[in-house]
């Protein structure tokens, strides 16, 4: 079934009976394929469908009134990035692909109905819902408090734990396919320091970051460096 990533994460930390699970499969609308850099949901759009991540990788971002983009989180397989629409109805940031991706779409008015009548289901898409929120609160905490190396430790960490968590790390290894671009619009860096940060790391045996895979050499001193506390309960 499509939906899978999905339902292991939530089920990592909620207990849901298969009838729930059988309800939310039943809602996936659609699936597609993106190829990375695409829009799936555009800032001011109306929101009709949730998307669930598949495969692949996403970003959410805004542009300032200068022209800067802020990239304000990454999603991974089994990430719901645009849950918050269901009430929220209009986007105030765009989501896009990161990657090439594979998405799942559930309508809104399908989820609500499902909702109204399976509270287990209810409480674990609420509990995701405030996972988020946390992260973003620590995305806040390590933009303005952290060094630049801080800063991208911490980053490298949080993305490690839940890739991990999803079964996608292997001998200290993931997929990485955040550009040097990217990681400056999402640290508040410019590319020039990213590229240095990244030298230092390497030359230093802390990481590796090559053909789009990270290869970490130290994650003690990632975590270190990074101030990285669990994400975990």
């Amino acid at each position: 079934m499509p939906i899978e990533t999905m339902i292991r994460k939530l089920r990592q930390h909620s207990e849901l009976p298969n009838e729930d699970i059988e309800a939310l499969r039943s809602v996936v609308a659609s699936v597609k394929s993106l190829p990375g850099d695409s829009p799936i949901v555009r800032e001011g759009e109306l929101s009709t469908h949730c998307c669930v991540i598949l495969s692949g990788f996403a970003y959410r971002s805004k542009v300032s009134e200068n022209g800067k983009r802020q990239i304000l989180s990454f999603h991974i397989a089994g990430d719901m990035p645009d849950l918050h629409g269901l009430p929220l109805k209009r986007m105030d940031h765009d989501l896009t692909t990161l990657s090439e991706a594979r998405l799942g779409f559930i309508d809104h008015n399908a989820l609500e109905r499902i909702l109204a009548t399976r509270p287990a289901l209810a409480r674990a898409l609420w509990r995701e819902s405030l996972v988020d929120a946390a992260l973003f609160r620590q995305w806040i905490v390590n933009l303005g408090t952290r060094s630049a190396s801080g800063r991208m430790a911490y980053l490298i960490a949080e993305l490690r734990q839940r890739l991990g968590a999803m079964g996608m790390v292997a001998n200290e290894q993931f997929d990485f396919p955040i550009t040097q671009s990217k990681l400056a619009d999402a640290l508040g860096l410019s590319v020039v320091h990213v590229n240095r940060i990244l030298q230092r790391f390497r030359t230093e045996g802390i990481l590796d970051l090559k053909r789009r895979v990270v290869t970490l050499g130290d994650l003690e001193k990632i975590v270190q460096l990074g101030g990285f506390d669990s994400l975990e309960d």
